[in-house]
């Protein structure tokens, strides 16, 4: 049996090591990496907390921590959501989003680099592995 799931836990603390060791001078944790590659990667770089959570598998309480110190240090600002008071949308800054493209940058060079010396469509047929794991722990 391929236990796929404690190579992706190795996977994800190595590539993760890998990017803070890259982005130390940002002095930000994994789980902020995290939430600004994500919030860069959305429509207009905002979405609702709740959306953010679930693109970044990240529970609520915990979300609610890395947006408060992302939000102190300016990087992003939370907002009530124009249709809806109860919902808040979260937003790059100008400075989150230099630095959120810093950090999606240097995602893309740590994929090119372990990518590399594999076939083709290798990312693609992992990405559809690791959606079906996603789905299948929902």
């Amino acid at each position: 049996m391929v236990f796929l799931l404690l190579d992706l836990q190795r996977a994800t603390h190595a590539t993760l090591h890998r990017l803070t060791t890259d982005l130390a001078e940002l002095r930000l944790a994994p789980s902020e990496l995290n939430a600004l590659a994500n919030l860069a990667r959305r429509p207009d770089a905002a979405s609702t907390v709740s959306e953010l959570g679930a693109a970044a598998g990240t529970r609520p309480t915990t979300l609610t921590s890395i947006l408060d110190r992302l939000e102190q240090r300016g990087l992003v600002s939370r907002a009530p959501h124009e249709r809806d008071r109860r919902t808040v949308v979260v937003r790059l800054t100008p400075p989150g989003t230099t630095i959120a493209t810093r950090v999606l940058e240097a995602m893309a060079d740590v994929e090119r680099r372990a990518l590399a010396s594999l076939p083709p469509d290798a990312a693609e047929r992992a990405a559809t592995v690791l959606r079906a794991l996603t789905e299948a722990a929902a």
